[in-house]
């Protein structure tokens, strides 16, 4: 059976993923990151971000809290 790299199904969860980057190359989450994460999690229904918000707001939103430009 071959895997669809396109399809999530197929795909591993985040959680079963390595970390892409060294270690050296991470970077913690700003304050403002941080907040954004809280307030997604919060509009969602849980009491604290999991995994998923922070990859959101360290992907999608810059040190100050502003969505990325593209």
């Amino acid at each position: 059976m071959r895997k669809i790299l396109n399809d999530p199904k197929s795909r591993p969860k985040p959680w079963e993923r390595g970390n892409p980057r060294p270690a050296a190359a991470r970077v913690r989450l700003s304050d403002a990151q941080r907040a954004m994460a809280r307030d997604r999690a919060r509009s969602a229904g849980r009491r604290y971000p999991n995994l998923v918000d922070n990859m959101w707001a360290a992907t999608s939103l810059d040190a100050d809290g502003r969505p990325k430009q593209v």
